[in-house]
């Protein structure tokens, strides 16, 4: 094989490798959605920690979502924690929200690395149009945990960061 050849193949085989990295994170399912609608998040988890099975998923929930509920998953046990709000929120009848589930968290279950899950909540979406929600996100294996915390600084390519959080953009009515 010629020299030419053998780098095209190293340089195509390089980028694939780069290319698989950059997608292996979590993630929402739907990364979009109606700014102030009801909102089924599904966070797809691709993977363990560098081998090691997940055993817990710990979730914060955004500023500004309200009536929160996790789906519970067979094998996994549920848990919530509950807290003010930053900013209350205007609920149905004009009642004022001022607290509400802030983080849930998914424990006991073992999601092998060579597996692929999804675990899910729903809840009503800030009416924001055209602001993008973060959805941090720590999973905890066997052994490390991978901290999908990282948010893009105003100007910042999502794509630039090691540890992007799950994001959402919220679209304007119909």
């Amino acid at each position: 094989m010629s020299l030419t050849i053998r780098a095209v193949a190293f340089a195509t085989a390089a980028l694939a490798v780069v290319a698989t990295a950059a997608h292996a994170h979590v993630t929402l399912e739907q990364q979009q959605a109606v700014a102030g609608s009801t909102y089924k998040a599904v966070l797809r988890v691709p993977h363990g920690c560098e081998g090691s099975p997940t055993v817990r998923l710990r979730v914060q929930v955004p500023d500004g979502m309200v009536n929160v509920k996790p789906q519970p998953k067979p094998g996994w046990e549920l848990s919530t924690v509950r807290g003010k709000l930053a900013t209350p929120v205007s609920g149905d009848h004009g009642a004022q929200i001022t607290e509400g589930v802030r983080e849930i968290v998914w424990s006991g279950g073992r999601l092998l690395d060579e597996h692929y899950d999804e675990f899910a909540f729903r809840g009503a979406l800030p009416n924001k149009p055209g602001a993008v929600v973060h959805v941090p996100v720590v999973q905890e294996c066997e052994k490390g945990v991978e901290r999908w915390i990282e948010i893009p600084a105003a100007g910042q390519n999502p794509g630039s960061l090691k540890f992007p959080a799950p994001s959402l953009r919220l679209t304007p009515r119909p």
